[in-house]
């Protein structure tokens, strides 16, 4: 029931997370050319459309760390992406599988900024009043999602470990 029934489902969840990172891809071009580099347009009273780049992780972790964070962050982007492959290949519940596709998705379309720019193009900005959020990107949001789905999942499958009842 829970269970993505047939391990031959894998490649639908790589094809979703491959449309993702396309979509995430698109949006960041079209920012890019687009817009100039600090540009702002305010969509609604408490969000932004802006181009930014972060040379770091999120909140810009390592951001000023004069350059090898590039390499170290491309490297554990492709280490994650193998994983997350792998995660997709099993039997996995549907919900967990769609937490590793999103994820995947999220570190495809951040890698890809980073192997082509050296940085990521952000330019979704929320804020309340003076207070902003970190700007970030659909890859940022699909990576968040998926961890969502997976603290889900795994909260699931603690339950039915408890009821006694099979998960698949």
């Amino acid at each position: 029931m829970l269970h993505s029934s047939r391990t031959g489902e894998w490649p639908r969840w790589l094809l979703l997370a491959g449309l993702i990172a396309l979509l995430d891809h698109v949006v960041k071009l079209s920012v890019a050319s687009s817009m100039l580099l600090g540009t702002r347009v305010e969509i609604a009273p408490f969000f932004n459309l802006v181009h930014v780049r972060n040379p770091g992780a999120a909140f810009s972790f390592l951001a000023g760390a004069g350059g090898w964070q590039r390499y170290f962050f491309i490297a554990l982007a492709f280490a994650a992406s193998a994983w997350l492959i792998w995660m997709l290949r099993r039997n996995l519940p549907r919900l967990e599988a769609a937490a590793y596709a999103l994820i995947l998705a999220g570190t495809l379309g951040n890698v890809a900024d980073r192997v082509a720019r050296g940085q990521v193009v952000d330019y979704l900005d929320f804020y309340w009043r003076a207070w902003h959020w970190p700007a970030f990107n659909l890859a940022d949001v699909a990576i968040s999602l998926g961890a969502i789905c997976l603290l889900g999942a795994t909260r699931m499958q603690r339950q039915y470990a408890r009821s006694g009842i099979e998960s698949g």
